[in-house]
């Protein structure tokens, strides 16, 4: 008997929304990354994407635990000399709290292409309103 791998008609992917009101950052993260995947799926298959789309609503008010909302800071290097950028989480959060989450969410998934095939099915929005009612998407209960 040979493995079965889904091939690429198999694949159904379907949407989920996720309110990420008063959601904890890094656990949200880690769900949102596994539906991605597609760990939640029973065709999941390592090298391949079987993931689904997963929207995120309310961004903008999820939470950190302790004192990492004072003290957490995201750097970027531009390539130049002395070229560090530091940017605190409170003035992130005020500026764009979309790219937070996301952030968080790419950090979890592969670092290849497959990764960023995978980060290409996630929407995030800072309210509660989102384009993608055409789609139908169905309410994502996190455990």
């Amino acid at each position: 008997m040979s493995t079965y791998f889904p091939k690429a008609g198999e694949i159904v992917r379907k949407w989920h929304v996720v309110d990420a009101n008063g959601q904890t950052l890094g656990r949200l993260a880690s769900q949102v990354a596994r539906v991605l995947m597609g760990k939640e799926n029973p065709k999941y298959t390592p090298f391949l994407d079987t993931g689904d789309h997963v929207i995120v609503i309310n961004a903008a008010k999820v939470k950190l635990t302790g004192l990492k909302a004072e003290s957490k800071a995201y750097h970027r290097y531009t390539g130049y000399p002395g070229g560090l950028r530091t940017e605190e989480f409170r003035k992130r959060a005020v500026r764009k709290p979309e790219l937070i989450l996301e952030q968080a969410v790419l950090r979890m998934l592969p670092k290849s292409k497959l990764g960023r095939q995978m980060i290409s099915k996630l929407k995030v929005y800072r309210g509660d309103k989102h384009p993608h009612e055409a789609q139908k998407p169905a309410a994502m209960a996190l455990a």
